[in-house]
């Protein structure tokens, strides 16, 4: 199906002139950091719908307003409330349990915390995040954090996911003081790949949160 469709856009850049030939009625756009392409688009007449979603609220709260707009507001909103039910289900399974300490990595240099979707997708899947305050930082500039923290942190489990770059866990195994930590000791670095966590959509809430619990299982 991929290679059937034009690519048109990457996540920051994109092909303004090849976008204008395929006549869109409605350019739909995620994060702060597409605002120019935004502006491009909208400067050429096109009709631009820009999500900003950091959450698994506003996750859910993108589906419906999207369904809405596109006309198919009752089964947007049935789609939304099928996730949240699963989400609630999965997180009812952790209560009481051992939950070990997860460190979500996003990038590798500078380090950064998982956004606050994945935070939250962590604790239903019966994790406890490293670094909850870091998590609801929206700009992945405040997320940044020092190897101490994670060395002291003593996470049980190192989810790593590099933002489309592939994840070496020799490295991540291999930095200075880290054999200190158990997910190291005991070699739980598992890497989730990007288009199934980091994607602001139903991906997250579907495979994403599946990868998760495979993780911690």
């Amino acid at each position: 199906m991929r290679r059937e469709k034009p690519r048109v856009s990457a996540f920051t850049s994109a092909d303004i002139p090849k976008i204008l030939t395929l006549e869109p009625d409605l350019v739909l756009t995620f994060s702060d950091l597409q605002a120019e392409i935004a502006t491009e688009l909208l400067k050429a007449g096109i009709s631009v719908m820009g999500y900003n979603q950091r959450s698994i609220a506003g996750i859910l709260a993108m589906i419906r307003h999207l369904g809405a707009t596109v006309g198919q507001g009752a089964r947007a909103a049935a789609l939304a409330d099928g996730y949240e039910r699963r989400l609630a289900q999965i997180a009812a399974r952790s209560n009481g349990r051992h939950r070990p300490v997860v460190y979500f990595e996003e990038w590798d240099e500078p380090m950064i915390v998982g956004i606050q979707w994945v935070s939250e997708l962590i604790e239903i899947a019966g994790g406890r995040e490293a670094f909850p305050e870091l998590a609801l930082k929206e700009s992945a500039g405040d997320r940044i954090l020092t190897s101490e923290q994670v060395i002291e942190a003593a996470p049980d489990v190192i989810l790593a996911s590099w933002c489309g770059k592939k994840v070496r866990p020799e490295r991540i195994a291999s930095r200075p003081g880290w054999e200190s930590i158990p997910a190291i000791r005991e070699g739980r670095i598992v890497e989730i790949k990007s288009p199934l966590i980091l994607s602001a959509g139903p991906a997250a809430l579907t495979d994403g949160l599946d990868a998760i619990l495979t993780a911690l299982g």
